[in-house]
């Protein structure tokens, strides 16, 4: 009984891991099937006559190496900034002891409860009177402080053996020593969380660089390819939309797969033993 309780567990996972990675595969495979066959070729589940006329054609139609290259910049800087403000708020509500410290984490829980369509408009017209429309800031700034990041990395903190620290005080560091070479280090598995998370979240982002953004050239990359797929009128270029999509996954893919590691490593790994 226990055996067929394990081998039926095996069997869901699987179903459940081919149920999400094949629309994955179909894809794939589409965007090397030229327009005119795809949906000929749509139900067979290995394609003949691939070809990289899709992929040549969305470089040749569209600025995709732009919009790539904007989305990859403010994602990778929108990830390191968050990770860092949100570490080091994080470390200084869990360890330090200063006034309103109570109260002002409350305030950075309840804008967890605001929707983020609300502060839209507020941010556009900060944006606008700063000057900041259609730049690279105006897509950066916002995203650079979130509640979520701050309330993970404390709580994280929070659990943190005090031991390390009092270590550390012992051996001559300062407070941004004891956070930079101790804490730091330690909170990786978590610090890879909140990374990916942020990295993927800021990569798909459409509302708000739909709204900051007025030329071409600043246009990310859910932008741009909401704006081709606008484009079409009579034809619909699904080769052209699915190797467009395979492009925008791939950033993704490979973000997951270098933070994968931490999060099976040891939290408290070189900490104090027992």
């Amino acid at each position: 009984m226990k055996k067929f309780r394990i081998l039926l567990g095996y069997l869901t996972l699987i179903f459940i891991a081919v149920s999400m990675l094949y629309p994955f595969f179909a894809m794939l495979n589409l965007s090397f099937v030229d327009n005119s066959d795809i949906f000929i070729q749509s139900g067979k589940l290995i394609h003949t006559n691939l070809t990289f006329n899709n992929y040549k054609s969305v470089f040749q139609d569209i600025p995709l190496s732009r919009y790539f290259l904007n989305s990859l910049i403010v994602a990778t800087i929108t990830t390191i900034g968050q990770v860092l403000f949100a570490a080091l708020a994080g470390y200084a509500f869990a360890r330090l002891d200063f006034k309103f410290r109570n109260g002002l984490f409350l305030i950075i829980l309840i804008t967890m409860l605001i929707p983020p369509q609300v502060n839209i408009i507020p941010l556009f017209f900060i944006m606008r009177e700063l000057h900041l429309i259609d730049t690279y800031q105006a897509l950066i700034l916002p995203a650079l402080f979130g509640g979520f990041g701050i309330f993970l990395m404390r709580q994280y903190f929070l659990g943190l053996p005090k031991d390390l620290e009092e270590s550390a005080k012992i051996d001559g560091c300062n407070i941004f020593q004891t956070f930079f070479k101790i804490a730091l280090p330690l909170a990786l598995p978590t610090v890879a969380t909140l990374a990916i998370f942020t990295f993927v979240t800021t990569w798909n982002s459409f509302m708000w660089p739909l709204i900051v953004t007025n030329s071409e050239n600043m246009r990310t990359l859910p932008v741009g390819l909401a704006i081709f797929k606008g484009s079409f009128r009579e034809i619909t270029l699904w080769g052209d939309l699915l190797a467009c999509s395979v492009i925008c996954t791939i950033p993704v893919i490979i973000v997951f797969l270098v933070g994968k590691k931490y999060f099976i490593s040891d939290i408290l790994q070189g900490g104090v033993k027992e």
